[in-house]
């Protein structure tokens, strides 16, 4: 049971989502470096929504329509302010405009966010992790290892990304008008997040 878990949760881990484009986006725009503060960012978050799945948040959730919404609203304009804080970034004298330098723990609170502030995980985590757990044992504690587990599978996974996305960060940098149109392309990346979470909604 726990080997099919650990291949369903790498098929699923491995397949491109949102979090999986807004990592690769800061990777490939941002560096290697930012890009794994990302993955550390979403993955405390994915961590966050699988506790909350474990202690019945998800079923809220899924009971009032209300409190769906207006987190998952919280988080597109979350992603929407991301977006358009990236195509204010100011010029650097005497160059085309770049992305301006931000922290690793800024970079890992927005990547936290980003993953928190998306009830859907939490529903999936609530959805997804009964179909493995043994009625003989504790609900909460089974849950929490294997949504713990997941989160660990998806990191590992969105490591990758960013470390493949980041190796291309100095030729899409270098790319002649690329970073010229660099932070449009980052908050316009960012702002679609946002479009998508609402229009999936």
């Amino acid at each position: 049971m726990f080997s099919a878990f650990l291949i369903a949760s790498f098929l699923l881990a491995v397949t491109p989502g949102p979090g999986v484009l807004y990592i690769v986006t800061r990777s490939l725009t941002q560096g290697r470096r930012l890009g794994l503060a990302s993955v550390a960012g979403v993955a405390l978050g994915n961590l966050g929504n699988a506790i909350g799945a474990s202690i019945g948040l998800a079923a809220v959730f899924a009971v009032s329509a209300l409190a769906f919404t207006v987190v998952t609203y919280l988080g597109a304009l979350y992603l929407v302010y991301l977006g358009v804080q990236a195509m204010r970034a100011p010029r650097v004298a005497g160059e085309a405009p770049a992305p301006a330098p931000v922290s690793l723990g800024r970079i890992f609170r927005d990547g936290f966010l980003v993953a928190l502030l998306n009830p859907k995980t939490a529903i999936f985590f609530a959805a997804f992790l009964p179909q493995f757990m043994n009625a003989d044992s504790p609900a909460i504690v089974q849950s929490l290892i294997l949504g713990s587990t997941f989160v660990a599978i998806a990191a590992v996974t969105d490591t990758a990304y960013a470390l493949a996305a980041g190796s291309l960060a100095p030729v899409f940098a270098r790319a002649r008008g690329v970073r010229a149109t660099g932070r449009y392309l980052t908050g316009g990346a960012f702002i679609g997040l946002g479009v998508y979470t609402v229009t999936r909604h």
